[in-house]
């Protein structure tokens, strides 16, 4: 049997000094909340989906509570759920929605559509006794102040990477998950979707080799369709750690752009990598925690 094991990160980017303690301690929680939902008895999308609702609810991260605006002041976020046997469900550019994960998993569970955006996805919501939130409870101050900033600077020097969220996960049973969240780009025009909500890009599970999560410059991560190339470097025998740097080395050199990955692999062995300054994660493999945010 797989040693159960779970990984979780808080975004690929530039993490000022003053705020790394506080990233850390962010993951770290997300990893406990999604490690505890194992212990339970839950499943891994079970374990992914509790992991990403807690820094959903964290304001240092750029997901729910935490999503920075575009550039008409508001919150549009993106979310998908994928589970090893190959389900997914998606929602992209949802306005005022703190727990779009949770809506992701509804759509998962349903199996009629993977992916729902705008309008549609929140029409969705209510269908399914999920209400988006009010406007005045979603801004987080740093989100406010952050978009203050980048509408001054009318996003002309700003990083194009953003701190996405993300978990990924396999059980006692040898199933895994990957789940990921974000607001999107710092002064997005409204109704962009990046690569979050989009499987084999965002994320990708499959049971025949893990499960990966990603974060960075979302349209260069759609390009190369970096989740699912991840997951087929594990397939293919790569080490969990070989497999993230690949993908990455792999974003770099065929766009450009910057990011990261987390991954797990079917017998429970972490990955992660960044080509960015920081990227907060932290993971627990059998009951052992563990964290950082520097690669060498």
């Amino acid at each position: 049997m797989p040693t159960p094991a779970l990984i979780v990160h808080g975004g690929a980017g530039t993490v000022e000094d003053e705020r790394r303690a506080a990233c850390l301690a962010g993951v770290e929680r997300a990893a406990r909340a999604g490690w505890d939902a194992l212990e339970r008895g839950g499943s891994a999308t079970d374990a992914v989906e509790t992991a990403v609702r807690e820094m959903e609810d964290d304001p240092e991260f750029n997901a729910g509570y935490g999503a920075v605006l575009n550039r008409l002041g508001t919150v549009e976020v993106d979310a998908c759920i994928m589970d090893g046997a190959q389900r997914a469900g998606a929602v992209a550019a949802v306005p005022w929605f703190r727990h779009p994960v949770t809506l992701a998993r509804r759509l998962l569970e349903a199996g009629e559509h993977v992916l729902l955006v705008g309008g549609g996805a929140l029409l969705y919501a209510r269908e399914v006794g999920m209400a988006g939130d009010p406007p005045e409870s979603m801004i987080a101050p740093r989100s406010r102040a952050r978009h203050e900033r980048e509408a001054a600077a009318r996003a002309a020097a700003l990083p194009k990477v953003g701190d996405t969220v993300g978990a990924c996960c396999v059980d006692r049973d040898g199933r895994v998950a990957a789940a990921t969240s974000t607001g999107g780009t710092p002064w997005k025009r409204p109704g962009r979707v990046g690569d979050s909500p989009l499987p084999g890009c965002g994320n990708y599970a499959d049971d025949r080799a893990g499960a990966a999560s990603c974060t960075g410059h979302g349209e260069s991560i759609i390009r190369v369709v970096m989740a699912r190339d991840a997951v087929d470097r594990l397939r293919a025998g790569a080490s969990a750690d070989a497999a993230a740097r690949g993908a990455v080395a792999e974003l770099v050199a065929r766009t450009g752009g910057e990011g990261g990955i987390i991954l797990v692999s079917r017998d429970g062995a972490i990955g992660h990598f960044t080509s960015t300054p920081r990227m907060p994660w932290a993971a627990i493999v059998g009951g052992r925690l563990e964290s950082g945010a520097e690669h060498a």
